[in-house]
């Protein structure tokens, strides 16, 4: 690693169009452990909704496009566990056909993070001093989880945070139904899904639900509105940067 790293941060596609403050915060506590923070301007969805419908031509052209903009940096960094698995997992898949990339999509996955693991896995920062006095419960995204491996790394920086206090789900580990293009696909067992996470939320007392990826908030925050529950949904990188002082996913802006 460089004495300050030139990260990359890749915002995704619903930081940017829904909820600009995630991003904001990424490079906050990017900025805060001591790395240079550039943004893309050019940068585009990842190309996980094309590659999950199977349009494997148009997800590689996609691929090909986020690595020519993100190969120089020394880190590609992400918040969010699903698009940081796209880019890590399977552009290499995507692209190993590919004389003129698969070499340079096996060296971007090797450089690429989810933002919470690569504060701490790769820099061994907790120099959290954020205050949130209440409740929180977190939600362990699928593929952060899954994929990734991202479970303690949120808990512990979580742990840094004056006044809040984390009440563990039931089953922090169950999908919350939204799954990118399966909630389009299967709405009825998404919605049943969804429906056992926002009972698991509910059940904690917690007031405010965390988590690390946006899909899976923007999902949970919808339903939790549907059902009247004044519970709080937050990206955890919000909290942890204490720039959460706006309103909350799925709340109007007044």
């Amino acid at each position: 690693m460089t004495e300050t790293p030139r990260v990359g941060l890749f915002a995704t596609c619903l930081v940017d169009l829904y909820r600009p403050t995630v991003g904001f915060a990424a490079a906050h506590l990017l900025e805060k452990a001591g790395c240079r923070v550039d943004v893309p301007a050019a940068q585009v969805c990842c190309g996980q909704p094309a590659y999950n419908a199977g349009d494997r031509d148009n997800a590689a052209a996609i691929a090909r496009q986020t690595i020519e903009l993100f190969e120089t940096f020394d880190y590609v960094v992400a918040p969010s566990g699903s698009c940081a698995g796209m880019l890590k997992l399977h552009y290499p898949d995507l692209l190993a056909d590919d004389p003129a990339y698969a070499a340079r999509a096996r060296a971007l996955a090797g450089r690429t993070w989810e933002l919470i693991a690569f504060l701490t896995d790769i820099l061994d920062w907790d120099g959290v001093d954020a205050d949130w006095p209440g409740d929180v419960t977190y939600h362990d995204a699928c593929s952060g989880l899954r994929e990734l491996g991202v479970r303690d790394q949120p808990r512990r920086l979580l742990a840094r945070v004056s006044g809040l206090k984390v009440n563990e789900l039931g089953a922090p580990d169950v999908c919350c139904g939204f799954g990118g293009t399966f909630c389009i696909k299967y709405p009825e067992v998404s919605g049943a899904m969804v429906d056992r996470k926002t009972d698991d939320i509910c059940d904690t007392g917690a007031s405010t639900l965390l988590a690390g990826d946006l899909g899976c908030l923007m999902n949970i925050a919808g339903r939790l509105t549907r059902r009247g529950e004044k519970i709080e949904v937050r990206h955890v990188a919000e909290v942890l940067a204490g720039i959460a002082d706006g309103p909350a996913i799925g709340q109007p802006d007044n």
